[in-house]
């Protein structure tokens, strides 16, 4: 494959639904090109993630301290066989952005990869993306940590294209405090992937202050004119607390089920999703979204596209 590995390791969303259901709603199929075959995804304006950490389901949904959390499970699509890839923590990260672990086992700050990841694919197509991270000190840092902020929470400086590359550090690796920003100024990326801090993502903090987090952030953005009737948050874990296993025999996925939420006037209002799905499943959908292609295991037949939770065009 070409891979090389230096160590083995609202208001506002009312209107928006109220606009999906008069047509405003954009869908699409991925390009002939991009995939053998062609199944029915929502255009997505934006995709938003957003990361939280090392919860299962079962600790999550029905908590009472993450009403913030628990009231878009249940007013959008809840998807409730959802599955981490692995343990710890990067190896997950790695695969929500680029369909494989590329045989990382920990947390390293210098296992670089020499292989493609989803902001190749965006820019190639002319897209744009931005990492938001909690407690970067500075655009573009390349630093294994800096106060709450831990290198092991940002994917893309694995990617020696990325890391290598100054502008496309201080362009699109950047402190959260940006992201208020470019909600005013309505310039939200195509494709944003948001990060809070070691206490913020209940990694080491209590998930009251998570959900009051997410309260603040997540709800910053669905007020924002830059979110409209055709984007999406997504709302997950990195990892679980056990084993569980999804996907394939053997299992691709082994790093226990997870709380997601789709949030978006595309989704179906109070869906439950009982589908098998994995982290690999969620690129799969981005880039099936988008006519991007595939990478990695997004093109294993056990990785179930999520297309069920959406609205009838």
């Amino acid at each position: 494959m070409g891979i090389s590995i230096t160590k083995l390791a609202s208001g506002r969303l009312l209107q928006g639904v109220i606009l999906c259901l008069t047509a405003a709603c954009a869908w699409g199929r991925p390009q002939a090109q991009a995939s053998s075959h062609a199944v029915d995804v929502p255009r997505f304006s934006h995709v938003i993630l957003v990361l939280i950490e090392n919860k299962e389901f079962g600790d999550v949904v029905g908590n009472r301290q993450m009403p913030n959390f628990n009231r878009w499970a249940s007013d959008y699509a809840l998807l409730t066989r959802y599955h981490a890839v692995s343990h710890p923590s990067l190896p997950n990260y790695l695969a929500l952005v680029a369909g494989d672990t590329f045989g990382v086992r920990e947390d390293c700050t210098d296992c670089y990869v020499a292989a493609q990841s989803l902001p190749d694919l965006l820019e190639a197509a002319g897209r744009s993306w931005k990492a938001y991270l909690e407690g970067l000190p500075a655009a573009g840092f390349l630093g294994a940590s800096s106060g709450r902020y831990a290198m092991k929470h940002d994917p893309f400086v694995y990617f020696r294209s990325i890391r290598g590359d100054a502008a496309r550090l201080a362009r699109s690796i950047v402190p959260l405090t940006e992201l208020d920003r470019d909600l005013e100024t309505g310039v939200l990326p195509d494709y944003a992937f948001i990060m809070p801090d070691m206490c913020d993502s209940a990694h080491d903090c209590d998930v009251g202050i998570t959900d009051a987090w997410l309260g603040r952030v997540v709800g910053s953005i669905l007020r924002s004119p830059a979110f409209d009737a055709s984007s999406l948050v997504v709302l997950t874990f990195d990892e679980g607390t056990t084993e569980r296993a999804c996907c394939g025999s053997p299992p691709l996925a082994r790093g226990g089920r997870i709380a997601t939420v789709l949030v978006s006037a595309l989704a179906k209002p109070g869906f439950r999703d009982a589908t098998p799905y994995c982290h690999y499943s969620l690129l799969k959908t981005i880039l099936a979204s988008w006519g991007l292609g595939r990478l990695g295991h997004t093109s294993d037949p056990a990785v179930n596209l999520i297309a069920a939770p959406w609205r009838d065009r």
